[in-house]
């Protein structure tokens, strides 16, 4: 005969003299009878909570929260990703217009390293 379970592994216990050193484990049966008797009444209370219209309430409710949870949160994820897009465009364009004032100021300092002369200097310069 095998045995099944979660005592499948433990070699049977020796029933000892009632003069022994150690008590007489129990009868094997009590054990079976009391996991039976605890998988029935799970069994029992599984049926109820199915057949429980506020069971049936409190899932549909679990499911509306979590899908109004879920969609705020895509809603955070997008306002915070358009935040995000609008700061990125106003930082570029501040970049671009820094770029374009030190191109100007670049043109202005060619301008005052190398003066034109102005048209009085070349008349000047021509009647010498």
């Amino acid at each position: 005969m095998s045995r099944s379970g979660r005592d499948a592994r433990t070699p049977p216990q020796a029933i000892t003299a009632a003069d022994g050193s150690s008590p007489a484990p129990r009868a094997r049966t009590l054990d079976f009878e009391h996991r039976l008797a605890m998988r029935l009444v799970r069994l029992a209370l599984v049926r109820d909570v199915l057949r429980s219209r506020r069971f049936y309430e409190r899932v549909a409710l679990a499911v509306i929260v979590i899908r109004a949870v879920r969609q705020i949160n895509q809603q955070n994820r997008a306002s915070a990703m358009a935040r995000l897009s609008a700061w990125d465009k106003r930082q570029v364009h501040r970049l671009e217009v820094k770029a374009q004032q030190q191109v100007r100021a670049a043109k202005g300092t060619r301008r005052m390293i190398k003066p034109r002369p102005s048209k009085d200097l070349a008349q000047k310069m021509r009647q010498t």
